[in-house]
C-alpha cells in the first residue's frame, strides 16, 4: 500500500526544501525560516505537517525548537517505489563474441519504387487580427 500520508506531506515544495535543509543536520526554526520568503507562522505550519507525518522530530532546547530529519521514515516510500520500478538486475559480463566478416556484395543495386504519394504541404492560414480572431 502506498505511504499516502508521507506523500501528502512531501507534496509541497516548501516542505521538500525543509527536508533538504534538515538533511545536513538539525536546525532551529529561525534558521529554517531565514531560507524562505514566507512568515515564521507559515514555516511552523509546514513543520507541523512534516512532524505529524513522522518525517521530522522537534526537540526543545531552552527557548528554541530544533528540528531534525527522521530519514528512516522515508523507507516506506522507497520500498513502495521499488515495487513499481525495481532496480535493474545486472547481468554477468561474458567474453565478447567475434563477429563474422561481412559478405562481399555482388548483387547490382536495385531501386525500390513505391506508390506512396508525397506528403501534403501544410496550408497557410489567414492572418489573425490583433485580438487573435480571424474575422
Amino acid at each position: 500500500m502506498a505511504p499516502v500520508p508521507i506523500f501528502i506531506a512531501l507534496a509541497d515544495p516548501t516542505r521538500c526544501r525543509i527536508i533538504e535543509l534538515l538533511q545536513v543536520g538539525p536546525s532551529p526554526v529561525h534558521r529554517l525560516a531565514a531560507e524562505f520568503d514566507i512568515s515564521r507562522p507559515a514555516i511552523s505550519r509546514h513543520l507541523r505537517v512534516l512532524r505529524e507525518a513522522g518525517l521530522i522530530r522537534e526537540e526543545k532546547s531552552g527557548r528554541e525548537n530544533h528540528y531534525a530529519l527522521q530519514a528512516k521514515r522515508l523507507a516506506p516510500v522507497r520500498k513502495w517505489l521499488e515495487t513499481l520500478a525495481p532496480a535493474p538486475v545486472q547481468k554477468a559480463v561474458s567474453a565478447p563474441v567475434a563477429k563474422p566478416a561481412p559478405a562481399p556484395v555482388s548483387d547490382p543495386v536495385v531501386e525500390v519504387v513505391t506508390d506512396t504519394p508525397a506528403p501534403a504541404k501544410p496550408r497557410k492560414s489567414a492572418p489573425l487580427s490583433q485580438m487573435g480572431f480571424d474575422f
